[in-house]
Protein backbone atom coordinates (compact mmCIF):
# COMPACT_ATOMS: atom_id res chain seq x y z
CA UNK A 1 0.00 0.00 0.00
CA UNK A 2 1.55 3.45 -0.96
CA UNK A 3 1.28 6.23 1.39
CA UNK A 4 -0.39 9.19 0.88
CA UNK A 5 1.55 12.63 1.39
CA UNK A 6 -0.42 15.12 3.15
CA UNK A 7 -0.04 18.82 3.27
CA UNK A 8 -1.66 22.01 5.02
CA UNK A 9 -4.05 23.48 2.66
CA UNK A 10 -4.22 27.33 3.40
CA UNK A 11 -5.61 28.77 0.70
CA UNK A 12 -9.03 28.21 2.54
CA UNK A 13 -11.43 31.26 3.02
CA UNK A 14 -11.47 32.42 6.49
CA UNK A 15 -9.23 31.79 9.21
CA UNK A 16 -8.54 28.09 9.82
CA UNK A 17 -6.69 25.63 6.99
CA UNK A 18 -6.86 22.01 6.61
CA UNK A 19 -4.81 18.71 5.90
CA UNK A 20 -4.91 17.35 2.31
CA UNK A 21 -3.51 14.93 0.31
CA UNK A 22 -1.09 16.44 -2.00
CA UNK A 23 -2.83 15.11 -4.86
CA UNK A 24 -5.61 17.36 -4.18
CA UNK A 25 -3.53 20.91 -4.31
CA UNK A 26 -1.85 19.26 -7.76
CA UNK A 27 -5.14 18.47 -9.09
CA UNK A 28 -6.01 22.47 -8.74
CA UNK A 29 -5.57 25.02 -11.73
CA UNK A 30 -3.18 27.42 -10.88
CA UNK A 31 -5.15 30.56 -9.93
CA UNK A 32 -4.96 33.74 -11.15
CA UNK A 33 -2.20 35.93 -9.34
CA UNK A 34 -4.31 39.02 -7.69
CA UNK A 35 -4.27 41.98 -9.07
CA UNK A 36 -3.05 44.56 -7.23
CA UNK A 37 -4.87 48.05 -6.49
CA UNK A 38 -2.96 51.44 -6.74
CA UNK A 39 -4.79 53.80 -5.19
CA UNK A 40 -4.57 56.96 -7.50
CA UNK A 41 -2.42 59.65 -6.07
CA UNK A 42 -4.32 62.14 -3.64
CA UNK A 43 -5.60 65.28 -5.61
CA UNK A 44 -3.84 68.21 -3.46
CA UNK A 45 -6.93 70.30 -1.80
CA UNK A 46 -7.13 73.86 -3.07
CA UNK A 47 -5.48 76.36 -0.19
CA UNK A 48 -8.37 78.08 2.04
CA UNK A 49 -9.69 81.19 0.48
CA UNK A 50 -8.05 84.19 2.20
CA UNK A 51 -10.09 85.65 4.76
CA UNK A 52 -10.52 89.33 3.99
CA UNK A 53 -9.00 91.68 6.81
CA UNK A 54 -11.18 94.41 8.32
CA UNK A 55 -10.09 97.81 8.05
CA UNK A 56 -8.34 99.55 10.93
CA UNK A 57 -10.43 101.14 13.20
CA UNK A 58 -8.43 103.82 15.44
CA UNK A 59 -9.00 106.08 18.57
CA UNK A 60 -7.62 109.25 19.28
CA UNK A 61 -7.08 110.32 22.55
CA UNK A 62 -5.85 113.77 23.92
CA UNK A 63 -3.20 113.39 26.65
CA UNK A 64 -3.45 116.28 28.41
CA UNK A 65 -7.32 115.74 29.12
CA UNK A 66 -7.81 112.11 28.40
CA UNK A 67 -10.62 113.38 26.00
CA UNK A 68 -11.53 110.32 23.27
CA UNK A 69 -11.32 113.12 20.31
CA UNK A 70 -12.53 109.99 18.26
CA UNK A 71 -13.43 106.04 18.60
CA UNK A 72 -13.67 103.32 16.32
CA UNK A 73 -13.25 105.42 13.24
CA UNK A 74 -11.16 104.43 10.23
CA UNK A 75 -8.18 106.00 8.75
CA UNK A 76 -9.65 108.66 6.75
CA UNK A 77 -11.64 109.73 9.46
CA UNK A 78 -8.71 109.41 12.31
CA UNK A 79 -5.97 111.76 9.96
CA UNK A 80 -9.24 114.45 9.39
CA UNK A 81 -9.32 114.47 13.44
CA UNK A 82 -5.49 114.58 13.42
CA UNK A 83 -5.74 117.89 11.50
CA UNK A 84 -7.27 119.36 14.06
CA UNK A 85 -4.60 118.39 16.78
CA UNK A 86 -1.48 121.28 17.91
CA UNK A 87 1.49 118.44 17.75
CA UNK A 88 1.74 114.85 17.62
CA UNK A 89 3.11 114.65 20.92
CA UNK A 90 -0.27 116.04 22.15
CA UNK A 91 -2.29 113.38 21.39
CA UNK A 92 -1.63 108.72 21.53
CA UNK A 93 -3.48 106.95 18.94
CA UNK A 94 -4.34 103.96 18.80
CA UNK A 95 -5.64 100.50 16.77
CA UNK A 96 -8.14 98.01 17.49
CA UNK A 97 -7.48 93.95 17.51
CA UNK A 98 -9.77 91.90 16.89
CA UNK A 99 -7.53 88.96 17.37
CA UNK A 100 -7.76 90.02 21.35
CA UNK A 101 -10.35 92.23 21.06
CA UNK A 102 -8.89 95.32 22.81
CA UNK A 103 -7.00 98.26 22.02
CA UNK A 104 -3.09 98.76 21.85
CA UNK A 105 -1.17 101.69 21.01
CA UNK A 106 0.47 102.85 17.75
CA UNK A 107 4.22 102.74 18.22
CA UNK A 108 5.30 106.26 17.25
CA UNK A 109 6.79 105.69 13.44
CA UNK A 110 3.09 104.59 12.85
CA UNK A 111 1.59 107.27 14.15
CA UNK A 112 3.92 109.30 12.50
CA UNK A 113 2.75 107.97 9.01
CA UNK A 114 -0.48 108.71 9.97
CA UNK A 115 0.67 112.50 10.79
CA UNK A 116 2.08 112.88 7.69
CA UNK A 117 -1.36 112.09 5.50
CA UNK A 118 -2.75 115.09 7.81
CA UNK A 119 -1.12 118.01 5.52
CA UNK A 120 -1.42 115.88 2.32
CA UNK A 121 -3.59 117.48 -0.19
CA UNK A 122 -6.46 115.18 -1.32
Amino acid sequence: MASKVWILDTETKGTGANVVPLEKIQRRRPSEPERLYVPPRPRPKPPPAPVPKEPHRFKVVDLMTREVLAEDVDARTTVEVLGGVRSIVDINVYVWRPDRQDWRLLPLEDKRALWEFRSRPE
